[in-house]
């Protein structure tokens, strides 16, 4: 009794242990006679241990016995056939997935429904008493090689599909369960498989092609997360930037070149924002090379072809496109250190000085950037915090007087404020007095 099964890696020929494990056997016998088996994958493979599949999901969490598939979801699952005899000491023992009864000596709440699992190892006697073994691979070792070898996820999936195409019952002894319906030819793959699956088997994964259109592509996928690790430290303003259009990098100039003379040379193809020979920080000696920035695109692209290697103080030039975008990134640190110093609406508005904050005030702020106030607010807002001042040392003189003549009546609390107060101010008088008479005295007395 054995069951042909068509996987999308080679066929595998498993054969039955009908006499220990009856009812387990003729599950697995009719599902794979109805087709249940169609297009379920291996949802769970573990290297060395083993690969699981039977559920027509693919999530690990379906799948129904064929008792279920006749009667309904109360039959869902049936008991578990758990022989002590039969154990897993061979790579290639397939056993059926149990549910419930964690327990060892819990046998009886353990039930089985369409999935099972194939060792990938010997000797996986921790598993023996635990899950119903029911067959053993006859044909297909280099199988269970490659699926040992699959390359999967955290949880076990793996990546290129692995599927059981077809079911094929090469010797059944058993007869059909009432109400068994076996389809006529093998049932299309639903919605849920289509989309559950990942690489395709018929994929490759390796690029095929002309050998230099695969280097190309190489080395934009590496340059493209380059520049995304760039844009994540921030050297970057965003991975997608370009290099501006309307700037030319011009290189072997002579070291005697000055920059007026080749704006002035550059200028006749249209208005120059910039013109910038990059020299040496400690020197300041001219590195031959420089940025012209042009006001228009169209006159950069005049100028890259109409200077090509041009004469200029006896050397031959060379032109062409910048493909540095350190101009568009220090602006953009400039407008996050704005953003940051909250001078800016996000950052998105350009830096703009401003030396004079009101006409005819006077006043002028150099390139500072500040908030402007009007004159009546700063007024308003000093005469408010004035009051306030005073309304707090008027709360504090309180506190303190209460505190200290807490214990007078209440009748007699407002004389007895101004007793205080009177009082208060004649000892400040009469000690301001002789303070004044004891320095009178010591200035008399270092005179004489």
């Amino acid at each position: 009794m054995s069951v042909l099964l068509e996987t999308s890696v080679g066929d595998i020929v498993i054969d039955l242990h009908t006499d220990e494990c009856p009812r387990t056997s003729l599950n697995f016998l009719k599902l794979c006679k109805i087709k249940y088996y169609n297009y379920a994958p291996f949802h769970n493979i573990q290297k060395g241990f083993m690969a699981q599949t039977g559920d027509p999901t693919g999530k690990g969490d379906g799948g129904s016995s064929v008792f279920g598939v006749i009667h309904g979801p109360q039959e869902r699952y049936f008991p578990a056939e758990i022989k002590p005899t039969l154990k897993h000491q061979r790579r290639g023992t397939v056993s059926m997935a149990v549910s419930g009864g964690k327990d060892d000596d819990d046998e009886g709440g353990r039930v089985s429904g369409s999935q099972f699992f194939i060792t990938l190892a010997d000797d996986l006697d921790y598993l023996d008493g635990k899950y119903t073994v029911f067959g053993e691979v006859a044909e297909g070792w280099d199988v269970l090689d490659k699926l040992n070898e699959a390359y999967c996820d955290a949880q076990g999936r793996p990546y290129r599909d692995i599927r059981i195409r077809h079911t094929v019952v090469l010797d059944d002894p058993f007869d059909d369960p009432e109400g068994l319906q076996v389809p006529d030819q093998s049932p299309l793959p639903t919605k849920e498989q289509l989309a559950s699956m990942r690489i395709g088997e018929d994929e490759d994964i390796e690029e095929e092609g002309d050998p230099e259109e695969v280097e190309r592509r190489k080395r934009a996928r590496e340059a493209k997360a380059q520049a995304l690790t760039l844009e994540m430290v921030g050297d970057l303003p965003f991975a997608e930037v370009k290099p501006p259009e309307n700037i030319l990098f011009v290189c072997k100039l002579n070291p005697v070149t000055r920059d007026e003379d080749l704006e002035l040379i550059f200028s006749r193809f249209g208005r120059i924002n910039s013109c910038e020979i990059i020299r040496d920080r400690t020197t300041g000696d001219s590195l031959s090379y420089a940025f012209i920035e042009f006001d228009e695109k169209e006159h950069a692209e005049e100028a890259y072809f109409k200077m090509q290697s041009v004469l200029i103080d006896d050397r031959r030039i060379h032109v062409d496109f910048s493909q540095s975008v350190s101009k568009l990134h220090k602006d953009w640190i400039s407008k996050r250190m704005q953003a940051a110093a909250g001078q800016s609406m996000g950052g998105f508005e350009d830096l703009q000085k401003r030396t004079r904050y009101r006409e005819g005030n006077g006043r002028q702020r150099g390139d500072h950037y500040d908030l402007v106030f009007d004159d009546d607010h700063t007024s308003k807002r000093s005469q408010r915090s004035d009051r306030h001042s005073s309304e707090r040392k008027r709360s504090r003189h309180d506190d303190h007087y209460r505190s200290k003549y807490r214990d007078r009546s209440p009748t007699s609390s407002s004389s007895s404020r101004r007793d205080y107060k009177s009082s208060s101010s004649s000892r400040d008088y009469h000690r301001s007095d002789r303070d004044r008479d004891r320095r009178r005295d010591d200035k008399d007395r270092r005179r004489h």
